[in-house]
């Protein structure tokens, strides 16, 4: 965000920025989805609704878990959600109680540290590399587990920062082993319908104690609409649903309505995704081509998770500099991992196609100098 906030600064000022910094689509929300939000601001008659959600949306819900993952999902157990954020904080009231340690990965999305923390639980970041893909393991979950006991288990994939994903035998062998133990495990899967080099997996395939959380934002293009949903484990469902209805009362039904309708333009939401897939080919041709030698797999999402040590020992720096050189937006590495953080940047390439060609070209040219 800070980030974001210079670069618009630059533009204010006349710069032509090129924004790979931030993680939120490029591409306005397909027409039929507005048509009907449109439709239902005409009838004038939006208001509260169930806590778990709408009829509608939870029957669209199941019919997509059925045709996309061929798992059948009991009405009863999903709530629809204020976003995904929304989710998070529900699922850790629901599930855990202060001082509970939750692992999560590093680098891992910043947010799910900052929402432990707030709501007094302890974050337990295991450091994770190339030797199992960037990903969690049953033998990371066994140790951290002896040091002290561990009540739950986050894991993204897609992964955000680094756009890897589990493979779903590691993923199985992760759920399963977390279930042995007692663990919760939170599988968020915000960047389902987004990947290019594995097929992504619910980790409801495996465990029926899994608390999916997913949301509308990244395939279906609404991360202004702030709706997602759970899938939850029926013992968490009327806890859910209380705190929910304390918290937040619903989410707004425009957004509900409009949601259901996404599930509607699969051609469209998949023309995105071709572009996207587009744009990774330019920028991983292109960061290769600017000398940087360490990306993690890129296998879904819309981020490259790039090593800036040949450059700098300082990616805040590095970002900082590229931004006021070459007017490149792009994310430095210590939200996402503050003890290795400085060693890494993200790039985003859900921006339009011709901006990340140009962005190419200008570090290709930039880094030249170094």
């Amino acid at each position: 965000m800070d980030v974001m906030a210079a670069a618009n600064k630059l533009e204010a000022e006349g710069a032509r920025v090129l924004h790979m910094e931030v993680g939120q689509p490029g591409m306005p929300v397909p027409d039929h989805v507005r048509v009907a939000a449109e439709d239902a601001l005409a009838s004038g008659k939006l208001g509260y609704t169930e806590a778990r959600g709408m009829p509608i949306l939870r029957n669209a819900l199941i019919k997509h878990y059925a045709e996309h993952y061929g798992v059948d999902v009991a009405d009863e157990r999903i709530v629809v959600t204020t976003g995904s954020s929304a989710g998070f904080n529900l699922a850790f009231l629901a599930a855990f109680d202060p001082g509970d340690r939750v692992a999560l990965t590093a680098p891992g999305y910043p947010a799910y540290r900052n929402i432990l923390k707030a709501l007094g639980l302890i974050p337990v970041e295991i450091e994770v590399g190339p030797e199992t893909r960037w990903a969690l393991t049953p033998e990371h979950i066994e140790k951290a587990h002896a040091e002290a006991p561990l009540k739950g288990v986050l894991v993204a994939s897609p992964a955000n920062p680094t756009g890897t994903m589990m493979t779903p035998e590691a993923l199985k062998d992760l759920v399963e082993a977390c279930e042995a133990k007692g663990i919760w495990f939170i599988s968020d899967e915000i960047y389902h319908g987004l990947s290019y080099e594995v097929q992504e997996e619910t980790a409801l395939r495996f465990s029926q104690k899994a608390i999916i959380i997913n949301s509308f934002s990244k395939y279906y293009c609404m991360t202004g609409w702030r709706i997602g949903w759970m899938i939850l484990p029926e013992e968490l469902v009327r806890p859910v649903e209380r705190i929910a209805q304390s918290l937040y009362i619903s989410a707004p039904q425009l957004s509900q309505i409009a949601a259901a309708a996404a599930f509607e333009v699969k051609d469209d939401l998949e023309r995105v995704k071709a572009v996207y897939q587009e744009n990774r080919a330019i920028l991983l041709d292109g960061l290769a081509a600017a000398g940087f030698d360490e990306v993690m797999p890129v296998d879904g999402a819309f981020y490259a998770y790039v090593g800036v040590r040949k450059f700098s020992n300082d990616s805040l720096d590095f970002c900082k500099r590229m931004l006021e050189e070459i007017s490149v937006a792009s994310t430095p590495g210590a939200d996402f991992d503050p003890a290795h953080g400085a060693g890494y940047m993200r790039f985003s390439f859900a921006g339009p196609t011709e901006d990340i060609r140009e962005a190419m070209t200008r570090l290709k040219a930039w880094t030249a100098n170094f």
